[in-house]
């Protein structure tokens, strides 16, 4: 995954940001370190399992409860304490000043975080001992029990949407990491939670705040109602720190866990939080080199590693990473926040279910045959806001009812009217679609909740009250939201702000009057009302502005200032304005807290908008270009395909090429000189097969897929000095990555195997590791600049030879040969033997050097030939097996008429027929060497 804007969403960005804005309550807590910690501060599972200890859980909390006094600011609540009392806790290894008031019933702990927020009368207080239920008898302590620990953090801004996991059983030495994309409803962060059927789950203390919990946190402790939670502070959750313990915890058989962590910032930063938690309580720490950690992809999508995104160039070019010619950038048209967000999430794990996929390419063709359809979403989505932030404002009440507070809560509630507003447009741009995933999302649509919440708000809020561009229009409609006559003290304040604004302009008019300048009144959210005037300083009076005017600052002939005045009407007009935006808050409120419980409609219309927007994205790519509907068999074939990136950096249509791939030649090797198009035409294939599984048409004449589960690359040959790792270090962690996760289903693609290293090594290991692969199923297309390998079809029928072929055209001018490369691929490995030679004969290189490396060259290549010759019996053995891969092909895939099914047939027999005189020339030719 690659690296969001680590300044807005990282989480160890945001560590310092929430750990610096945190009131400070003195007194209330005291910093201790790690190894003061008590083993009473287990939860009750916890401390059974950590000590195999055979006694009911209400001794251990007993403990806990009875030494409050030095218990940290854990919540270890259930659903019910979380509704009704949520306990936000600092957890910085601290211990409480002044919570032990009760021994036997401990009292919310108040933290800094807490401090200053009084509990509010409609909860109640519920104490740590109640995390269970019921008590545990010590027959819970089994190899059944829980005893796993899973940390969760979620991005934030635009990484929204991002989880990171990282989970551990206590019974066993072994961590699992999970980094992927889910949308509002967190279905894979549930399905994952279940899976793995935690004791406890850690999270950010920063998502389970009183009052402000975010909506992953609300579904997790809907959903597992008998965990313990515990919340840590946002600053343990620092992914160089997580990056750290697996270098320093991982045993070296699973070292490679770090090619596919090494980007994933959010689980890296799970797994710091989950391992700083587990050493504190079990006051310990893990030796050196001793624990199994694995990465695991979600459900029902493939595995790209970060670093087969970054070669790829998914999201991130590679040469500049501010331009768009990257995947994304070829198919993002979307023009919604949370539409750029769905595509982004989609092309890093591309779906694998092969229903839903075409479901997706039936809304795309029906877009692309509708343009009534087409213009008429896309015009009503291009006015939907980021739904999804709309809907994280919203839910969140804040601690101290501030100014700021009041002002957002104002605005999102016009967002909500706004948003709300084109539900019934968008309903009629859907109302004539026919593909069942576009009725399905046009039946959310039907939803009465969203006419129960647009009357409520219109009940309170003005019909013309509306989202609109620039700060004072939005300030405008903020201060008039509120409809007159619900609040007589709110409608004098709003007259008296009225009064300020016209005297503004009455004053800048005066002044304009006085001193024969063109001035005018301007406004903006930092300086307020000030004065600008644009005019040539020759036309001033002595040059200068007269002495009124202060804070002057010119930009060529516009100037902005202002005068004391006019600054002292500012600050009237924003205290005017303070009360209006408290007078409208309370309403607000008031009106918010009657729509909640309609409000989770707003989910499936975030969805929605999403969704469609990301769909248009797709559809508005085919109408630049011709891509064609893909279909998915077992079969990858391409015909006529060209790539998607380099189409629109190049001036003319790149080169298009074949491509066929089954499961009984799923090996393709690729040879042709440097420059003539092989890593293009790797990554071309990656690309269509993610476009393809992601419900997009592809940029061909006709395509055919098999689903891949993963998606690895070797393709980037340069150091890495972060990792203190050579090319062929690079290299080699790479090829061990796919390796050791290599499955029949995926789509491999291996480009220059083995040239950081000698030449006989390289052939050796492009070999060893070329076998381990043809024992698989998997699909592989391995470009190579050893010839030598080309001959392993000799022993392996399903091995194809292909190359790019080049043509030789007479230089004139310089008496010499030139290379004309055509970027076709064609059967069979290169004609062109030493291109590198050739390569060094142009270059500056002395002949004599040249003409010795020719020599060395062709003895080499004798000696490895003479051991790689064919024989009759496995060319008949390799056309045996072509015939029987085909006819099982036919049997699965074929749709022709019976007809041509026959003809087809019969070429079949005559290819086989034709083979065997090869098989007998190859004999008499062994037999006149003998």
């Amino acid at each position: 995954m690659l690296r969001p804007d680590i300044s807005a969403n990282s989480p160890s960005a945001h560590a310092a940001s929430s750990s610096s804005t945190e009131p400070r309550s003195q007194g209330l807590r005291r910093s201790s370190g790690l190894q003061e910690t008590p083993r009473s501060r287990l939860s009750a599972k916890a401390s059974a399992l950590l000590s195999g200890a055979a006694g009911d859980t209400s001794g251990a909390a007993g403990d806990r409860s009875s030494s409050s006094s030095l218990t940290p600011g854990l919540y270890l609540g259930n659903k019910r304490s979380y509704a009704e009392n949520i306990l936000t806790s600092n957890f910085n290894f601290g211990t409480s000043s002044s919570s032990a008031r009760d021994n036997n019933y401990p009292q919310t702990l108040k933290t800094p975080l807490s401090a200053g927020n009084p509990q509010r009368s409609g909860y109640k207080s519920w104490t740590p001992q109640m995390g269970y239920s019921a008590a545990t008898s010590s027959s819970a302590v089994s190899a059944h029990s829980p005893s796993v620990i899973v940390a969760v953090v979620e991005g934030r801004g635009l990484a929204r949407g991002e989880i990171g996991m990282a989970s551990i059983d206590l019974k066993s030495p072994q961590i699992i990491l999970s980094q992927f994309a889910d949308n509002t409803t967190y279905a894979k962060v549930i399905t994952k939670l279940k899976i793995l059927s935690p004791l406890e789950i850690i999270m950010s203390n920063t998502a389970c705040v009183v009052g402000n919990s975010t909506k992953l946190f609300t579904l997790i402790t809907e959903n597992f109602k008998n965990v313990n939670f515990t919340t840590v502070q946002r600053k343990y959750f620092n992914e160089t720190k997580g990056l750290e313990y697996i270098e320093q915890l991982c045993i070296a058989e699973f070292s490679t866990v770090l090619m596919e962590v090494q980007s994933k910032y959010y689980c890296l930063a799970a797994v710091a939080a989950l391992l700083k938690y587990v050493e504190f309580i079990q006051n310990s720490v893990y030796a050196p080199k001793s624990l199994k950690i694995s990465f695991q992809g979600s459900e029902k999508t493939a595995m790209i590693d970060s670093a087969s995104a970054q070669n790829l160039e998914l999201l991130i070019n590679n040469q500049d990473c501010r331009n768009n010619h990257t995947l994304f950038g070829v198919l993002n048209y979307t023009k919604t926040p949370g539409g750029s967000r769905r595509l982004r999430s989609n092309i890093l794990e591309p779906l694998v279910d092969i229903e839903t996929i075409n479901m997706r390419l039936d809304c795309v063709q029906e877009l692309l045959q509708d343009e009534e359809l087409f213009f008429g979403l896309q015009s009503v989505i291009s006015r939907f806001l980021d739904t999804e932030q709309l809907l994280s404002v919203l839910v969140q009440i804040p601690k101290q009812d501030t100014v700021n507070a009041a002002e957002s809560k104002i605005t999102n509630l016009i967002y909500l009217k706004h948003t709300l507003e084109l539900v019934d447009p968008l309903k009629i741009a859907m109302k004539n679609c026919n593909t069942p995933l576009l009725r399905a999302y046009y039946g959310s649509l039907e939803d009465k909740r969203f006419g129960i919440i647009l009357e409520k708000i219109k009940t309170v809020i003005n019909d013309d009250a509306r989202y609109m561009k620039g700060c004072l229009n939005m300030r405008t409609q903020k201060c008039y939201a509120v409809r007159s006559n619900i609040n007589e003290f709110l409608d004098i304040a709003r007259r008296t702000y009225t009064e300020i604004v016209d005297d503004i302009a009455g004053m800048i008019s005066q002044l304009a009057e006085k001193y024969s300048l063109p001035l005018r009144t301007s406004f903006s959210s930092a300086r307020g009302f000030f004065i600008q005037m644009t005019i040539d300083c020759t036309a001033l009076p002595n040059d200068q502005l007269p002495s009124e005017f202060i804070k002057i600052s010119k930009v060529k002939n516009s100037y902005s200032f202002t005068s004391a005045d006019l600054i002292k009407m500012n600050e009237r007009c924003q205290e005017s304005l303070r009360e209006i935006y408290h007078m409208t808050y309370i309403i607000v409120c008031k009106l918010l807290s009657e729509i909640y419980e309609h409000i989770h409609c707003l989910y499936k219309l975030s969805d929605t908008v999403s969704m469609l927007d990301m769909l248009l994205s797709f559809a508005h790519a085919c109408t630049l270009s011709d891509y064609v509907r893909p279909e998915f068999t077992d079969t990858l074939a391409i015909k006529q395909g060209w790539h998607p990136i380099l189409e629109r950096i190049s001036v003319e249509k790149p080169v298009a090429n074949n491509t066929y791939i089954t499961e009984g030649s799923n090996f393709l090797i690729i040879t042709g000189p440097n420059m003539s198009g092989k890593s293009t035409y790797l990554k071309q294939i990656a690309l269509c097969q993610i476009m393809a599984q992601i419900g997009s048409y592809v940029p061909a004449e006709y395509s055919s897929f098999r689903i891949a589960e993963q998606i690895f690359t070797r393709i980037s040959t340069d150091d890495d000095i972060e990792t203190n790792s050579s090319t062929f270090m690079k290299e080699m962690k790479e090829i061990a990555y796919i390796l050791h996760n290599v499955n029949d289903k995926s789509l491999i693609l291996i480009d220059e195997l083995g040239r950081g290293t000698s030449t006989e090594e390289g052939i050796g290991i492009c070999y060893a590791v070329c076998e381990y692969l043809l024992s698989l199923k998997a699909f592989t297309l391995f470009a190579t600049h050893f010839l030598e390998l080309c001959h392993i079809d000799v022993l392996y029928p399903n091995v194809e030879n292909m190359h790019f072929e080049v043509q030789h055209v007479k230089n004139t001018s310089r008496n010499k040969e030139a290379i004309l490369y055509t970027y076709k691929l064609s059967k069979g490995f290169t004609e062109e033997k030493n291109y590198g030679l050739k390569a060094a004969e142009v270059s500056s290189l002395p002949p004599s050097i040249v003409l010795d490396a020719k020599e060395i060259t062709t003895q080499i290549t004798r000696q490895i030939l003479e051991s790689q010759r064919s024989t009759p019996e496995k060319e008949r053995q390799r056309a045996v097996y072509h015939l029987a891969t085909r006819l099982v092909q036919t049997a699965r895939n074929s749709r022709l008429d019976p007809d041509s099914l026959r003809t087809y047939l019969r070429n079949l027999k005559k290819k086989y027929e034709a083979d065997f005189p090869k098989a007998e020339q190859v004999s008499g030719m062994t037999e006149e060497e003998e």
